[in-house]
């Protein structure tokens, strides 16, 4: 098994959950929502640094994110590994950082990216092709997630939230993409981002609703 395949340590997880839970009022909404096993893929809004690590420290089952390539450097990349944690080239088409994860949801585990590739505003402007390849490729459920609070407007910091905010991270229903038989693959991928995004940020506005918290 690839090394970055394997699920986290427990004492990773419960650094992670130190470190990234407890500066914060965090709150899970709907974590039943997310399947007690097999695969499926987690895709979340991205505002701050901070957002990824929220997600996994909320998620009961163990959780794969993608996260970007630079953040693999010394105790902080060991940390990561540790955690089960799979490093991506956001430049382009990592093929390794793709087989990886689908190695890991076809082994019945889960995995969550930005499928944004980047931090923005926290209403997704466009869909990258790798989440589409995952969620197609693999064959398995999509559960849109919203990361709210952790920039709010007038926050100018896309690096993390002042201590003591209120944070809610909210999980939707799995879905299934559309199955488009007859289209070549790259037909397939371009169908699949376009329904990625429009599942994502249908969530958002729900999820917005819900908690009352507000986009920068």
């Amino acid at each position: 098994m690839n090394a970055v395949a394997r699920p986290g340590t427990p004492a990773a997880r419960r650094w992670m959950g130190t470190v990234f839970s407890s500066p914060w009022r965090v709150r899970a909404h709907g974590l039943e929502r997310l399947p007690a096993e097999g695969g499926a893929l987690l895709v979340a809004n991205h505002m701050t640094l901070v957002d990824g690590p929220l997600v996994y420290t909320v998620v009961r089952r163990g959780l794969h994110m993608l996260v970007k390539k630079e953040m693999f450097s010394g105790v902080v990349g060991r940390l990561l590994l540790d955690a089960g944690q799979i490093p991506i080239d956001r430049t382009g088409n990592d093929r390794t950082a793709l087989s990886t994860a689908t190695e890991v949801l076809r082994r019945g585990d889960l995995v969550g990216m930005f499928p944004e590739g980047t931090r923005g505003g926290g209403m997704p402007a466009a869909v990258r092709g790798g989440a589409a390849f995952l969620a197609v490729g693999a064959d398995v459920p999509v559960v849109p997630v919203a990361v709210l609070g952790t920039r709010r407007p007038g926050d100018r910091s896309r690096f993390a939230p002042p201590p003591g905010r209120r944070i809610d991270v909210v999980f939707g229903a799995p879905v299934r993409l559309a199955d488009q038989e007859g289209l070549s693959g790259r037909e397939r991928r371009q169908l699949a981002s376009d329904e990625l995004q429009a599942l994502l940020a249908g969530h958002i506005e729900a999820a917005c609703r819900l908690t009352g918290q507000r986009l920068p």
